[in-house]
């Protein structure tokens, strides 16, 4: 069974708590304002996850205001290499990242890893799809695997990562499982998940790894058909989503997404920030968040997120070895 599960879910859903009344902010608030910066650009996961979280620390009043930043380029590099050129005038941004930041370090594509930011929290996980243009003859991963079995080269897989990156790792982990050479699989890499859409509608690849979350996103808008889910059973954000597992391809996957702040930050802004998020999760304006883009919560903090990733790094360069990516 080709399979992540070596990635540590620490704490699953929490419950919902039932308010009387709207969060004063004079009482609840932790923090006055967060500046998220977003490794890539609009309409991908990382985009999501930090205007979600953002929306709900507002929404409840744990935070006063929020700000966004789109930092697209170098597979994360620019907007990581950014925060640490500039810690000292950035405590009060948080950075998102998720398993990419693994991935690129681990090949090279940025010469920094996470020990070289503040590690704040793990706070959710994104199953990965694959899906195709809503006007594809591709209807299930019956119909993929057909279509590349015809023409390999006319059955290109794109994604919003570098070559070797999430996207592009999933995308060969589901098609070695389905019993392919995933070094022949061509893959088509894109700035982030909005230009990988772009592509698909148009007709350059035959279908588009992704995030769930985004995936679901389209296909509500009637853009896209979901074939294939990296779940182990349906998610109830859109139950009309198959599972890989449900089709005879013997794969799970999860990609966590957290936040790091500035290398150098002062403990008191990390508890701070740490305290927000975790407060966050028994609040229904996050579960109202997290329903919505189908996540799960995995909230791993200060320690228990470095030990997180620490195995993260073992687990997937052990499976990039496996696949030739390293």
């Amino acid at each position: 069974m080709l399979t992540l599960t070596g990635i540590r879910r620490a704490a699953l859903a929490a419950a919902a708590v039932a308010f009387t009344g709207p969060v004063l902010a004079d009482e609840h608030q932790v923090l006055d304002s967060v500046h998220f910066l977003i490794p890539g650009g609009a309409g991908g996961g990382w985009d999501g996850t930090a205007r979600g979280t953002g929306e709900a620390l507002t929404k409840s009043g744990l935070v006063g205001t929020a700000s966004y930043e789109n930092m697209s380029g170098g597979g994360s590099g620019k907007a990581l290499g950014y925060l640490i050129e500039n810690a000292d005038s950035n405590h009060g941004t948080l950075m998102v990242n998720s398993t990419p930041i693994i991935i690129r370090s681990l090949t090279g594509v940025f010469p920094q890893n996470f020990r070289d930011l503040t590690l704040i929290a793990g706070t959710v996980g994104d199953y990965a799809a694959l899906v195709v243009n809503k006007d594809s003859d591709i209807d299930d991963m019956a119909g993929l695997l057909a279509a590349y079995d015809a023409d390999p080269n006319a059955t290109a897989i794109g994604g919003g990562s570098v070559p070797g990156g999430l996207d592009h790792l999933v995308a060969a982990m589901v098609m070695e499982a389905a019993g392919k050479d995933a070094l022949q699989v061509k893959y088509i890499p894109y700035d982030a998940g909005g230009k990988a859409m772009a592509a698909l509608l148009s007709g350059e690849i035959a279908a588009l790894s992704t995030g769930f979350s985004e995936a679901v996103a389209l296909a509500e808008a009637g853009e896209v058909k979901i074939i294939g889910v990296t779940s182990d059973k349906r998610d109830p954000a859109f139950e009309e989503a198959p599972t890989l597992k449900e089709q005879g391809i013997d794969i799970e996957f999860v990609n966590w997404r957290g936040f790091f702040g500035a290398p150098g930050l002062p403990e008191d802004k990390v508890a701070q920030y740490q305290d927000a998020i975790a407060r966050m999760y028994d609040t229904p304006e996050w579960e109202t968040v997290r329903a919505r883009n189908g996540w799960v919560n995995i909230h791993n903090s200060g320690d228990d997120f470095q030990a997180f990733l620490e195995d993260q790094e073992k687990v997937i360069g052990a499976l990039m070895k496996k696949l030739g990516f390293l």
